[in-house]
């Protein structure tokens, strides 16, 4: 089983509760709190869909843009020697520290992924 569920490019979380006995979930990389719960994974699947979708239309009812996971951008507080290393680096390559950055992490995500 994934550790995750996918959905219209929503992710959402699986947890278990033994005290409960029951599945449980929310939704992650958006600031709405979204969950979800079921018996089975099968339950939890078709509960996280439902809340995708609920999501998705209260939104729409209220005239919202609904948030999307991940954006696209991010704030990284790596301290001034990296940062300086990292701009030096780009400027060497001819590239911007944004191509240089986005280099680096699809290198890390392709060897550890």
């Amino acid at each position: 089983m994934s550790s995750q569920l996918h959905y219209k490019g929503y992710v959402g979380s699986i947890e278990a509760s033994t005290e409960d006995k029951c599945l449980f979930g929310k939704l992650l990389f958006i600031r709405a709190l979204v969950n979800y719960e079921g018996q089975t994974v099968a339950e939890l699947e078709a509960a996280f869909r439902e809340a995708v979708d609920d999501y998705l239309q209260t939104c729409e009812q209220l005239g919202q843009k609904p948030e999307i996971p991940c954006k696209g951008s991010f704030n990284v507080r790596i301290g001034h020697d990296l940062h300086l290393a990292a701009a030096l680096a780009a400027t060497r390559q001819n590239v911007s520290l944004n191509d240089l950055t986005r280099q680096a992490l699809n290198e890390y995500l392709q060897h550890h992924a």
